[in-house]
């Protein structure tokens, strides 16, 4: 990455764990001049690609991203806005280059693992880099002294989080209780990872509600789309597709999800994640996702999706419905129950709710 950048190139990661078909699309979609390739003995080949489209000077990132369509974008981040991220992370979590160490776990191809290695780079903060998430790995590296990681839900259950003295949690909804120093994120791959940390915006960003749906400003926002398009507003705002609000004495952000899953049951509005919290603490439920399904009679049903803790004793309709409706209107309590073995999840551990 160093070496691209001295040349004046901006780096596309590619997850090497998507199938050849999807690595040739999302090539095909981004354009890259050269495929980097690194062998099992850490040689490195440069291969130049046919049909290679330059960037503007100052870029440093291309990152891939599907958002809820399915089709590969390229979200550009030049080096001002990586360094913009870099300092302002840094400094809410008190990162101090001469006693911290970052742990890189998560997957490279993504903003949220890539944003690690970046911010330790531009603040000089030691780091070590692990190729996916072990946990005796990462509690290995813990020992050795690293001291702060980025997670997701999934991997935080899996670790003692005290071996660290500070998580940074992003991807998929966090769970209800939470360790002290564990810190909850809010961003995009169009953020530069995250920047509403614990509800509160970062030095530098702003946040506000338009119709509902929450706008982002800052000088840690893409540049644009690989294919030129520029999704910000004339004055910098970035729409992000997420409905919420802000609290307007406090300042808070409060995030209620993606807008498309919104479900309207009987003209009442459930949020699935409120739903989707109350379910997962249910003793017979290992993993919850609620979606909507057509129904003639109320607009959209509620479907709960669930991974059962016991596969041999599941929990029933009834259970989880007189279990919701003890915390949540009897309508946000779901209609239909569909048991499965997994959920389907992207590496950061999002639940795919297109695949439901």
């Amino acid at each position: 990455m160093r070496r691209a950048w001295d040349m004046g190139n901006a780096v596309l990661p590619v997850d090497p764990r998507l199938p050849h078909v999807a690595q040739q699309r999302l090539l095909d979609a981004m354009a890259p001049s050269y495929a980097v390739v690194v062998d099992g003995r850490g040689h490195v080949e440069w291969d130049e690609l046919h049909g290679g489209r330059p960037v503007e000077p100052g870029d440093a990132l291309v990152m891939a991203t599907s958002g809820t369509t399915g089709e590969p974008k390229g979200v550009v981040l030049t080096h001002d806005a990586v360094a913009a991220s870099a300092r302002a992370t840094s400094t809410r979590l008190g990162v101090d280059p001469t006693h911290h160490r970052w742990l890189a776990c998560l997957p490279l191809a993504h903003v949220g693992g890539l944003s690690v290695v970046t911010r330790a780079i531009a603040t000089g903060t030691p780091f070590e880099v692990h190729d996916g998430f072990h946990p005796s790995l990462v509690a290995d590296a813990a020992r050795r002294g690293a001291t702060h990681v980025s997670l997701v839900a999934t991997a935080l259950q899996r670790i003692d989080p005290s071996a660290f003295r500070c998580i940074v949690l992003g991807g998929a909804a966090p769970p209800a209780d939470l360790p002290a120093n564990v810190v909850t994120t809010y961003g995009m791959t169009e953020t530069g990872s995250g920047v509403v940390y614990d509800g509160v915006p970062l030095d530098g960003v702003e946040v506000r509600a338009v119709g509902g749906e929450l706008q982002i400003r800052g000088p840690m926002l893409l540049r644009a789309y690989r294919d030129g398009t520029d999704p910000k507003s004339h004055d910098g705002w970035l729409p992000t597709g997420d409905l919420g609000e802000v609290d307007p004495t406090s300042g808070l952000v409060r995030v209620f999800g993606r807008s498309g899953d919104l479900i309207i049951t009987g003209g009442e509005n459930v949020w699935p994640a409120a739903v989707e919290r109350v379910l997962h603490a249910h003793a017979k439920v290992a993993e919850v996702a609620v979606v909507g399904r057509p129904d003639p009679e109320w607009g959209h049903r509620v479907v709960a999706v669930v991974v059962p803790a016991d596969p041999h004793d599941p929990p029933t309709l009834a259970e989880l419905r007189d279990h919701a409706k003890g915390q949540l209107p009897a309508f946000a309590a779901p209609r239909e129950v569909d048991l499965v073995d997994a959920l389907p999840r992207t590496p950061l551990g999002k639940v795919v709710r297109r695949d439901l």
